[in-house]
C-alpha cells in the first residue's frame, strides 16, 4: 500500500476507521488551580470493522480486548455486549463506533473509552462511557444521552488521587462528525472542581495519516500515562492531600 492514498482497512457506511488528530484539556480549580493540555491522536472504529492494517503497521495500533471491558471475551464487540446485556440492553446486530486510544508498540492507557450503541435500526440506543485509572481499574458508566449527548452520572469509581469517590459527572458526549467535541465535569454539590474536554479533528485513516500521526506523537499512549503521573506529582509537591483509595468492586459484566 501506497502511503497516504488507502485506507488501511476497508471503511465501514459510517466512514470509519478514523483517525482524530486532539487537543485534551483538564481544568482543576479546587482545590487548587491547575490545568494541563495535551495533544494526542485518538481512532474511531466500527467494532464490527476493525482496522485491518498492513504488517509493517501493526505495531502502532492494535485493538485488543484483553484491554477493555473483564478482557477475557473473544472480542471487543462480546465484551461490550456482555456488559450490556447484565444491564438489560440488547443491540441486536446494531452498530457500535468506539473512540479510544490503540495498543502503540505494546502499549496502551485508555484514561476514556466511549462507545455509541445503536440498535439494528440504527437508532441511538445508549453510551457507554469505559474510565481506567492509573492503578488498572476500570469501571463502566452506562449513560442514557439526550439529542445534544448530554448525561449526567453519579461518580462511583476512583480515578484522580486528589479527589474522593462521591459527587457526579455531568457529560456531553455528541457522537463524532467532522469535529470531535466532548465534555465531562465532575460537580461536587454546587461547585464543578473538575473539567475535561477533548476537541478534535477528523481525518481519514490513511497509512500516511497514521504514519504522520505517531510520528509528530511517538508512543502516544505511553506519553499519556506518563503525562498524568507527571502532573500528579506536581499536585502532591502543591500540598494536596491523598484520598484513600477504596475497594474497587467489579461490576456486572465486567467478570
Amino acid at each position: 500500500m501506497t502511503p497516504g492514498t488507502a485506507a488501511p482497512a476497508t471503511a465501514s457506511a459510517t466512514g470509519t476507521p478514523a483517525l482524530y488528530e486532539c487537543l485534551v484539556s483538564h481544568a482543576r480549580t479546587a482545590p487548587v488551580r491547575h490545568s494541563l493540555r495535551h495533544r494526542t491522536y485518538m481512532w474511531l472504529v466500527d467494532l464490527d470493522h476493525p482496522p485491518r492494517l498492513p504488517a509493517a503497521l501493526r505495531p502502532l495500533a492494535r485493538f485488543d480486548p484483553r484491554d477493555h471491558f473483564a478482557g477475557t471475551a473473544p472480542t471487543l464487540r462480546a465484551g461490550l455486549e456482555r456488559f450490556l446485556t447484565s444491564h438489560g440492553i440488547e443491540l441486536d446486530g446494531g452498530r457500535v463506533l468506539m473512540l479510544a486510544h490503540a495498543r502503540v508498540l505494546g502499549h496502551v492507557f485508555n484514561p476514556l473509552t466511549l462507545y455509541w450503541c445503536h440498535d439494528r435500526h440504527d437508532e441511538p440506543v445508549c453510551v457507554v462511557a469505559e474510565v481506567h485509572n492509573t492503578y488498572g481499574e476500570r469501571h463502566c458508566y452506562l449513560l442514557r444521552t439526550d439529542a445534544q449527548g448530554r448525561a449526567e452520572v453519579a461518580k462511583d469509581f476512583y480515578v484522580s488521587p486528589f479527589f474522593p469517590v462521591d459527587g457526579a459527572y455531568r457529560m456531553r458526549l455528541p457522537e463524532p462528525a467532522g469535529r470531535l467535541d466532548l465534555t465531562v465535569a465532575l460537580r461536587r454539590g454546587a461547585t464543578r472542581p473538575f473539567t475535561a474536554t477533548v476537541r478534535g479533528t477528523r481525518r481519514p485513516a490513511t497509512a500516511g495519516r497514521l504514519l504522520a500521526a505517531a510520528l509528530r506523537h511517538p508512543w502516544s499512549t505511553a506519553a499519556v500515562s506518563a503525562g498524568i503521573r507527571r502532573h500528579g506529582i506536581a499536585l502532591f509537591l502543591r500540598g494536596l492531600p491523598v484520598q484513600p483509595r477504596p475497594h474497587h468492586r467489579i461490576q456486572e459484566g465486567m467478570k
